[in-house]
């Protein structure tokens, strides 16, 4: 998740939301790194996000699957608020403890 979310924060930088309309590549590039920090918070354990109380894991989860079974359907602007704010913010969350996720 962290990788993924370092990732995602390259991708991002020096970038616009209008980029993900226009950039084909960016709005790959962004789903994906969504998608995998979603998959591996699916497959966490219970007692490792119950050590993370503060996470909104069913939130980062139900991302992850609509994105997968709605792909057609994504809307930019909560993709590009997702990729910019809240996944900074998850990354901030996540490296400020351990154990190492």
């Amino acid at each position: 998740m962290i990788e993924a979310a370092k990732t995602l924060a390259r991708f991002v930088e020096r970038r616009g939301r209008r980029d993900l309309d226009s950039d084909q590549m960016l709005l790959f590039a962004c789903t994906h790194a969504v998608l995998i920090i979603g998959e591996a918070a699916s497959n966490l354990s219970e007692d490792l996000r119950d050590a993370y109380p503060t996470i909104p894991w069913p939130q980062i989860v139900a991302m992850r699957n609509r994105l997968v079974h709605a792909y057609f359907d994504i809307d930019h602007d909560v993709l590009w608020r997702t990729a910019t704010e809240e996944v900074p913010m998850l990354l901030m969350q996540l490296t400020s403890r351990a154990p190492k996720l």
